[in-house]
């Protein structure tokens, strides 16, 4: 499957951007789908994560303390795309975003996933 991940931009702090996660070559549906973000100079950390669709329990997300509250993931599978809402922005929310896809059920680690996106770019400006 192939990521491509978009809709990063530059916001003040308390502001909300949308990213997106589309997927290619296979239905996103059946994968597990995670948004993790780098910020300059650290590595790269764990954000949010969406269940695949044929899973016991599909609608299961979890997220990082850090967004918990004030980040939303969720799927459509007739866009073939995978969502982020961040709202409430703070400048510690400025990294570049990643998504990132496996089979089976979602991992909170970067070496549980094997299809990774270019990454897009989040600045919150205080």
């Amino acid at each position: 499957v192939q990521l491509q991940a978009y809709g990063g931009g530059l916001v003040q702090a308390g502001g909300f951007l949308r990213l997106s996660c589309a997927a290619s070559g296979r239905p996103i549906s059946s994968v597990a789908v995670a948004w993790f973000r780098q910020a300059p100079g650290k590595g790269r950390e764990f954000v949010s994560a969406i269940n695949w669709s044929g899973s016991w329990n599909p609608r299961s997300t979890s997220y990082s303390d850090s967004v918990k509250g004030r980040f939303t993931i969720s799927r459509d599978n007739a866009k073939n795309t995978v969502y982020l809402q961040m709202d409430s922005l703070k400048p510690e929310d400025t990294a570049i975003y990643y998504c990132a896809a496996d089979r089976g059920s979602p991992g909170l680690h970067i070496y549980d996933y094997t299809y990774w996106g270019q990454g897009t770019e989040v600045t919150v400006s205080s």
